[in-house]
């Protein structure tokens, strides 16, 4: 746009605006405009406004005295104005470069796409011939807001949506999530419906927190707290799960790419958490002693997971994140007061570890195949929930390696009483769900051969009579 603007016509002929500074000779018409004339408008524009031009005759604005070339001392002011984009293009002298809080340049320059020929073009022009670079930094540039249908909202159409409406019905940070799941470099969409579904968004982000809260409830970071080296494998592969989000919200807040930042911080919630860790971790949650190390080790984990995913949230829904800021515990370092004045986290290069990235994906692999027989088995009446059931598994080479190093916590990873591992010379993955082996113990609900052996106990297994 720059390239093929021919040239700019800066002049309007309209009755108000920023004037152009230039007086006539009414003797001779020569025009009158020097570093004299100039300082003096200066001057005044400085006390007045620019309305001053309009208000005073020109002997008026004009030095004492002033006579033309020519020897003429009656002069007529210039009529025309400004372009308007004038005026908007020379902001960043008037506004910035005047300001110290702000400097020049500027870091960015946001508005909407039709200021490539407009505001922005202006004001490059306009810096480019006074100081002979950019007045910005960076320029980012948006769509605009249309009805879920792709129509521009007007009073016509009866289309158009109130913020404060929205406010009212789902609260701010509902529209906060709007605009930040948008893709603004084109036009945003906005309905009812679209407003139900980032609902649904939030939902699963603010109930990933308030579970996260509920297991921590009778936590304390500064005595509680467990070393990153005597966690559990599962723990660790959580907090590698976060130091990659953390990356990756980095990334995308540094790119102003809001809507991928969402994105991944609603797939973690619902895929890595929701899904998997948190409902994995619940027996060692409900079912161990409070006191009980690796209990401590996973609820060490999802501290560390809720005070960094809060605080990685607090640019967007704000009110929602400091809300789980009243209600985290806090280490010593920490400000109580309100999210918004702590630091921005940081990934941990402690938390780094590819081979047990790897590890786990296999892993993960194999319970999505497991689910699925449950599932099946389900629907075949042969059990109810997934407690009820040992899983066999039939394997191989590198998978039967894998399966068989690590055996103890297969019944955690895919929520099952028991789980076996059969070598087999089929090279695929066979998975036999058969009923779990004993009877169902009362307080952990999982089937043991040992429920009944304590005598004053005798609807409890083994683990749970000793915690008790």
């Amino acid at each position: 746009m720059v390239e093929d603007r021919g040239d700019w016509c800066i002049s309007r002929q309209r009755i108000w605006g920023l004037p152009i500074p230039i007086f006539y000779c009414k003797d001779c018409g020569k025009e009158i405009i020097n570093d004299e004339t100039i300082n003096a408008i200066k001057t005044l524009f400085a006390k007045e406004g620019s309305n001053a031009w309009f208000k005073y005759e020109p002997k008026e604005i004009l030095p004492a005295g002033y006579k033309c070339e020519c020897g003429g001392t009656e002069f007529k002011k210039e009529t025309d104005i400004m372009d308007v984009w004038f005026d908007s293009g020379s902001s960043h002298i008037a506004v910035a470069e005047a300001n110290p809080d702000l400097g020049w340049p500027v870091d960015m320059y946001l508005e909407g796409s039709d200021q490539h020929r407009g505001w922005f073009q202006s004001s490059l022009l306009t810096a480019t011939a006074v100081k002979g670079k950019a007045p910005y930094r960076q320029v980012l540039t948006h769509g605009y807001v249309v009805d879920g249908q792709g129509r521009k909202m007007s009073k016509s159409l009866g289309n158009g949506i109130d913020p404060m409406d929205i406010c009212k019905q789902y609260g701010a940070d509902i529209l906060r999530l709007w605009v930040s799941s948008s893709d603004y470099k084109v036009d945003i969409r906005i309905s009812n419906d679209i407003l139900k579904q980032l609902t649904e968004s939030y939902r699963k982000i603010r109930n990933t927190a308030r579970f996260i809260l509920g297991n921590i409830c009778d936590f304390d970071p500064n005595k509680d707290n467990v070393a990153y080296s005597e966690m559990e494998e599962l723990d660790k592969w959580a907090l590698l799960k976060l130091n990659q989000l953390v990356e990756k919200i980095e990334k995308a807040y540094s790119e102003y790419e809001f809507h991928t930042m969402l994105h991944a911080i609603h797939n973690f919630c619902v895929v890595d958490m929701s899904s998997f860790y948190l409902d994995v971790t619940k027996d060692r949650m409900y079912a161990s002693k409070p006191e009980d190390k690796s209990r401590r080790a996973g609820q060490t984990a999802m501290f560390i997971i809720l005070d960094t995913l809060t605080r990685l949230l607090a640019p967007v829904l704000a009110f929602t994140a400091d809300e789980i800021w009243q209600y985290l515990p806090h280490t010593d370092k920490d400000n109580a007061e309100s999210i918004m004045l702590n630091d921005w986290p940081e990934a941990k290069a402690e938390y780094e570890n590819d081979a047990l990235d790897q590890k786990w994906s296999k892993i993960l692999e194999v319970r999505d195949s497991v689910l699925k027989a449950l599932e099946e088995a389900r629907n075949k009446k042969l059990i109810g929930q997934s407690l009820q059931a040992k899983v066999v598994l039939k394997a191989s080479g590198d998978t039967l390696k894998l399966l068989n190093e690590n055996l103890d916590i297969l019944p955690t990873v895919f929520i099952t009483s028991q789980a076996e591992v059969v070598e087999s010379t089929n090279s695929e993955l066979e998975i036999e769900v058969l009923e779990a082996d004993g009877d169902k113990c009362e307080r952990c609900w999982i089937y043991s051969t040992t429920v009944g052996h304590n005598h004053d106990l005798p609807t409890l297994c083994d683990r749970c009579s000793s915690v008790l």
